[in-house]
């Protein structure tokens, strides 16, 4: 299989942010915020930037080559790209999601693809939900949960959480793994009709017991879940355990780098 490489060339100045690194382990909806000195690659060029030595070098750094369109590098997986449609916790396409694309570094691609193909022989599809996100869309998320008065998805979303509090409990945070590129939330459908796999809860489903080993499940669905995270984890993803959905491949080539160019 060929994959298409999408080169990312992200035009803008290179902040850094602390020192020290976290992993996925400690990562939740949102993602929280790691403490490495992490590169946040960010924005779009200002006039005049170009002449400038520093914002040259901070292009070159943040030259993200080998990043792929996952929907035509993998044809057999489904794509439904919540956060470039209403249909999300938020109830509002989110910022930086300007195409329904599903973009990862090569590694993570390749990997997918491999994984599509063994569930594809087990009578299955991967079903994506998203895959990069830009940082503009973590900080959408944020603004939101500032929004008091928007409740408008609470029922579906969060039914027994205070939205307010959501940041507090890790459900959203201002970092996310999938701005690294090799991160994605997915499930699993039947390959005759497309129908997805009962896991127990929806996607993004902001509660604990979307945790993958939560006991109040039942055996069909923690068997789906148990379906989902062997056949992941035998293609080299790591699951987060707070979220059924949330796979990153563990062998990331960006681990400290968080881009935010848009999706499109």
């Amino acid at each position: 299989m060929r994959i298409d490489k999408l080169a990312f060339v992200l035009t803008a100045t290179l902040l850094l942010w602390g020192c020290g690194n976290s992993g996925d382990s400690s990562q939740n909806a949102a993602h929280p915020s790691p403490s490495a000195a992490d590169e946040v690659l960010p924005q779009q060029a200002r006039a005049g930037d170009g002449g400038n030595a520093d914002f040259a070098a901070a292009k070159n750094a943040a030259k993200a080559e080998g990043f792929v369109v996952v929907n035509e590098a993998v044809p057999a997986a489904l794509f439904d790209i919540r956060y470039h449609s209403a249909n999300n916790f938020m109830g509002t396409a989110v910022e930086g999601y300007e195409a329904p694309l599903c973009l990862l570094s090569e590694p993570a691609a390749r990997a997918l693809a491999n994984a599509q193909r063994e569930a594809g022989e087990q009578g299955y599809r991967l079903k994506v939900f998203d895959c990069y996100r830009p940082q503009r869309a973590v900080d959408h998320f944020v603004r939101w949960v500032a929004d008091s008065a928007d409740q408008r998805m609470k029922a579906a979303y969060y039914p027994e959480e205070d939205k307010a509090l959501l940041i507090e409990k890790g459900y959203i945070a201002d970092r996310s793994g999938h701005s690294r590129g090799s991160t994605l939330d997915l499930t699993l459908a039947n390959a005759t009709d497309s129908s997805e796999l009962d896991m127990g809860t929806p996607y993004d489903y902001f509660d604990t017991k979307s945790n993958t080993a939560d006991p109040r499940i039942s055996e069909r669905q923690m068997a789906n879940r148990l379906l989902l995270k062997n056949l992941m984890e035998r293609h080299g993803f790591v699951n987060y355990d707070k979220e059924w959905w949330h796979y990153t491949l563990a062998d990331e080539p960006y681990p400290n780098t968080y881009f935010d160019v848009p999706v499109q």
